[in-house]
């Protein structure tokens, strides 16, 4: 069914642009295509921190910079053990892609030109950390250089700081959560920063109880449209951990820098699940009762340095490392609650799994021409799964065993695992900047690997890719920016996949299925980017048009052994293809006289196309949102110290799809409000107050379609209609600096 979300974001952006033209003309833009904004543009809204700086600066994504349009600030949201979110460094390399070698579409952030040598210890993580005294300028950096540590970015911004700080400072960061349920959650961050001589420092240590309650409601029928049953679940996690990080940069002479980066931490958890289910079937309706709890810990550590040399005739040598561990360990248990309140175990599911990372990279970069500039190097990157599950459920044949907390231990096909990935990758960069307005990046990339499974699966397999790229970006004018790409793009596979796991999503059936048999899914991407700069920095829109030739994509396909017990994975499907356009402006609203009023209006639409593996029908891929709005103000009134915001963000043409082997799940949501307003005092003290989720009613919602037998059969046993809400969150955060 149609809805006017599309339209309405078409048209806002429509009245936005045409309600900028009407300013004067004045250009921000240098050469090279780079924007430049020195620290006294930011002086009249008094920021505290380079993020505050970013904030203020029409045209950066901000859901890949954690804005305040995003909802939340960069030094992260609440960290959890066992689900949900994590804090900021904590992953074990999961956000890092396929090591450094060949760049992403995502927006780059840079410190004094150089990336942090790191996956999880990120750069956009410092940037809260950082008082905005420390910072220069800022770069937005919009063509190709070689003297750029990272390549082929959809947005680069380098923050460049002063060469000489005025003093270290401590920076604290304390901030209370307040539930939907009344319960309180506080967090507190200390980070120590600074510069002697040629060493710039930055050390910081966080702590956190946070907090999370959800509600779920849920109601079937049969297949012949008669009630089946009704559950009623509460489910609170109380999660708690620490984290610190240090980040050191050393300019040793012009010529040598080294940069050295450390972040580790600690958490653990306990979920506490009750579950209250009223069968609909009989009359009167009877009602069962049962409770979960799940201890878990997440221990995750990361270590990573580089060190470069530049030579007098402009050549750069450098190299670089890596090393990271993640840890997690879940223990379920499910309790039927007896009349005589009393409880009786049925389930009992413990899993540990540790996710080993190791890099090194090194590479060479020399001029070969005027503004022609090549680097080669290589990448070898060592990657490694351990994984372990144990199941036990309560039978009245077998051996109960104190190992599955005295239940009856039940085997799981490739339970006890270890995966083992080797992969190298020669690489060549070649820039070309043609002139002030044009600039030509080509790389070649070549992937080879070999993953080895080993434990209740052996299996070893050898893979090699060749990955071109060709990006290509012309400015008509110093304000309109095009840009031409195409590439090949190899996924990284995830090794959770190869291995049996549990499904908390589904009550039916407690444990997935692994596929020591996957590849990794790849694709052609083609798009052309454009940016047009408004004048007199009243703002920028952009839009992107793409399209991406799909190969060996993975989703869930049938792997059966035992048709008594039907079972899917994630697997290789075949081939298919996704097609789109982004559209984003973001403008200062200068032409009704309020120049610090920043609207963003960004809207995405999506389609593809594919043959599911089970119905053998042309259909959606999955986790592909058909459409995305998203739309946010900020307001700073400078005279005040204070300035405030909203975002909302929604889905349009009916959410998400998801086929299994026996059923399928289409999932929509209400949309998402968040807000905040944010005062500094005379003393630069930043209180800030912020509410997510304001609408207390917002749910996110799945139905579920189940089977008899494969979906392929066309009977429909149940249909279930599930929805759960978390609440209103609201968060009070002092930020200073001594």
């Amino acid at each position: 069914m149609y809805r006017p979300d599309c339209f309405f974001s078409a048209v806002s952006l429509l009245i936005l642009v045409s309600v900028a033209q009407t300013a004067s003309a004045q250009e921000n833009v240098g050469e090279e295509s780079t924007v430049t904004y020195p620290a006294s543009y930011f002086s009249e809204w008094a920021p505290v921190t380079a993020q505050d700086m970013l904030d203020r600066i029409p045209g950066l994504d901000p859901r890949s910079m954690g804005s305040s349009f995003s909802g939340g600030r960069s030094s992260g949201g609440p960290s959890i053990v066992g689900g949900g979110r994590l804090p900021p460094g904590v992953g074990g390399g999961r956000g890092g892609g396929r090591g450094f070698g060949g760049g992403n579409r995502t927006t780059e952030i840079l410190i004094n030109g150089k990336r942090t040598a790191g996956k999880n210890n990120s750069t956009d993580v410092q940037l809260s950390r950082i008082t905005s005294g420390q910072v220069d300028r800022i770069e937005i950096i919009r063509g190709t250089s070689g003297e750029l540590d990272v390549r082929g970015s959809g947005q680069v911004i380098n923050v460049v700081l002063n060469e000489q700080f005025s003093e270290a400072s401590l920076q604290y960061n304390l901030s209370a959560e307040h539930a939907h349920d009344n319960t309180i959650s506080p967090t507190a961050e200390f980070s120590y920063s600074g510069q002697t001589g040629g060493l710039n420092f930055q050390a910081s240590a966080r702590v956190s109880d946070p907090y999370f309650y959800n509600v779920t409601r849920e109601r079937s029928v049969l297949g012949d449209g008669s009630p089946n049953d009704r559950i009623f679940e509460v489910r609170k996690q109380d999660p708690e951990g620490g984290m610190a990080s240090a980040n050191l940069d050393y300019e040793i002479n012009a010529n040598n820098s080294a940069r050295f980066n450390v972040t580790w931490f600690d958490g653990r958890s306990t979920t506490g699940t009750e579950r209250r289910t009223t069968d609909l079937k009989v009359s009167p309706n009877v009602d069962t009762f049962q409770s979960e709890t799940g201890p878990g810990i997440i221990k995750s550590w990361e270590i990573g340095g580089d060190y470069e040399f530049n030579t007098d005739g402009g050549s750069r040598w450098k190299v670089l490392f890596i090393t990271n561990s993640f840890e997690q360990a879940n223990t379920r248990e499910r309790y039927d609650v007896l009349s005589d309140f009393s409880k009786e175990k049925n389930l009992f599911l413990d899993t540990w799994s540790e996710t080993q990372e190791r890099i090194v990279r090194g590479s060479y970069t020399f001029d070969i021409f005027q503004n022609q500039d090549i680097e080669i190097g290589a990448e070898r990157a060592q990657t490694i799964l351990d994984s372990k599950l144990a199941l036990g459920i309560s039978a009245t044949t077998g051996t109960p065993s104190p190992l599955v907390g005295g239940l009856v231990p039940m085997p799981v096909n490739n339970a006890n695992s270890s995966v083992e990935e080797m992969r190298y990758e020669p690489f060549i960069v070649h820039n070309w900047i043609f002139n002030s307005r044009s600039s030509l990046e080509t790389s070649v990339l070549y992937e080879d690997s070999e993953i080895t499974q080993r434990g209740d699966v052996s299996k070893q397999r050898d893979f090699s890719f060749v990955k071109p790229k060709v990006d290509f970006r012309y400015d008509l004018t110093p304000q309109l920016q095009l840009r031409g790409t195409i590439e090949k793009i190899v996924e990284q596979l995830t090794f959770n996949d190869f291995v049996a796991a549990t499904d908390e999503q589904d009550e039916d059936s407690d444990v997935q299925a692994g596929n020591a048999n996957l590849r990794q899914e790849w694709y052609w991407n083609y798009e052309i980017n454009s940016e047009y700069r408004l004048p007199n920095d009243i703002g920028v829109v952009s839009g992107r048009l793409y399209y991406e030739d799909w190969h060996d994509r993975i989703e869930r396909m049938d792997v059966t052994v035992d048709e008594s017990n039907l079972q899917s994975a994630n697997g290789n499907i075949g081939d298919g293809e996704k097609y789109g356009i982004n559209l984003s402006a973001s403008i200062r609203m200068r032409m009704i006289d309020m120049p610090n009023l920043l609207i963003t209006v960004a809207t995405n639409v999506e389609d593809s196309k594919i043959i599911d593996p089970i119905l053998g029908v042309e259909r959606r891929m999955m986790g592909s949102w058909r459409g995305r709005t998203n739309y946010a103000f900020r307001h700073d009134l400078p005279s005040l110290n204070l300035n405030y915001g909203m975002n909302v963000q929604d889905s349009f043409d009916g959410g998400r799809l998801r086929y299994d082997i026996d059923d399928i799940e289409y999932g929509r949501g209400d949309p998402f409000w968040g807000a905040f307003v944010e005062w500094i005092s005379p003393q630069n003290i930043t209180f800030r107050l912020e509410a997510q989720r304001i609408i207390e009613k917002a749910e996110m919602c799945r139905e579920r379609r189940r089977f008899v037998g494969r979906i392929s059969s066309g009977i429909i046993e149940e249909i279930e209609d599930q929805c759960n809400r978390a609440g209103p969150a609201i968060t009070l955060s002092v930020t200073g600096t001594f």
